[in-house]
């Protein structure tokens, strides 16, 4: 089954790829170009991911640190241009090392072009990374 190509059918997708640990067909979404930036990272965090490779990277051990269970409020909102969307939603689930909830709110500027993912504007809550085991990253902070 190929994925959506409309800016929120493809996006809607994502969240069930993450959703079911799927990273490698998460990543796919992506255009080889993409770019995923994260204004609001903390220290120590990527503020910007350039290229398909980077963002598989960076999210290829996500499931074993965040055990998401649900996107609960999700909000996709259409702007003038129709590639572009803009979504509100939180990610609620687990720490996979301490077992603490999770819940991360997030505001994210999404561009879809040909099909796949060029850019992602991710506004996470930097505060929610402050909790032991959730730096996914590899990063040493």
């Amino acid at each position: 089954m190929s994925a959506p190509t409309a800016p929120a059918d493809l996006y809607r997708h994502s969240l069930r790829l993450l959703l079911d640990k799927d990273i490698p067909a998460w990543v796919a979404l992506w255009a080889e170009d993409g770019v995923a930036e994260f204004p609001f990272a903390p220290d120590g965090w990527p503020r910007r991911l350039e290229g398909k490779e980077a963002i598989s990277a960076y999210m290829r051990h996500y499931p074993d640190h965040i055990d998401l269970h649900d996107f609960p409020d999700l909000r996709i909102h259409q702007t003038t241009d129709p590639q572009t969307i803009v979504v509100e939603m939180r990610g609620v689930g687990r720490l996979v090392e301490s077992g603490a909830p999770f819940d991360m709110t997030y505001i994210a500027v999404v561009t879809v072009r040909d099909g796949h993912i060029t850019s992602y504007r991710d506004y996470w809550n930097p505060l929610t990374v402050q909790q032991p085991g959730t730096d996914f990253t590899g990063s040493s902070r």
